[in-house]
């Protein structure tokens, strides 16, 4: 089974992107991402209201890391310490040498490549330092530009599951895309 641990913290960096760990002062970039109807529209959670709420998600996102059961970085552009996004691995199952990746990116900044090049990065992570087999993307299958980056990624569709989650009373799809570590 695999042993992860995210301490010290491990701080990635691409051509253009620093990936580092999300910090309280990334509060208002967190509550812009997670309030926002628009980037929230394939992601099944409840939005965030307030500040206090936003603040909840970085001290999740903490505790997940503090506990090794997941990892999250804030992406920022190289000249800018400023949050435009989150990535990270979530849902870990160490006994099965899988995570989940998952990704969100402020509207202002989509389109430019920039969550296909997190991604490579991430996922390289996850296979050369996680030491892991298989990362899974679940999506909306209405997420057309997600499965575009995925497919750009080397992932493939894996399965469609029917009515699998329950969301505000609504039942909703979900569509598996997985990456195997080749080496």
């Amino acid at each position: 089974m695999l042993n992860i641990t995210f301490s010290p913290f491990p701080n990635l960096e691409t051509e253009r992107l620093q990936l580092r760990r999300v910090a309280n002062e990334d509060v208002n970039e967190i509550f812009a991402l997670r309030s926002d109807k628009e980037t929230m529209k394939y992601i099944p959670r409840p939005l965030v209201k307030t500040k206090e709420d936003a603040l909840e998600h970085i001290a999740l996102i903490d505790s997940k890391i503090e506990n090794n059961e997941g990892i999250n970085w804030a992406i920022t552009l190289k000249n800018d310490s400023k949050l435009i996004g989150l990535i990270g691995h979530y849902r870990i199952k160490p006994e099965h040498y899988r995570a989940e990746i998952g990704y969100m990116l402020l509207p202002k900044y989509q389109g430019k490549g920039i969550i296909t090049e997190a991604i490579k990065e991430v996922v390289k992570y996850g296979f050369e330092k996680m030491k892991l087999h298989s990362i899974e993307a679940v999506i909306d299958p209405e997420n057309l530009i997600s499965e575009k980056v995925l497919l750009k990624n080397g992932f493939v569709k894996e399965a469609h599951l029917k009515e699998n989650e329950c969301f505000e009373g609504r039942f909703l799809d979900t569509v598996i895309y997985s990456v195997l570590n080749k080496h």
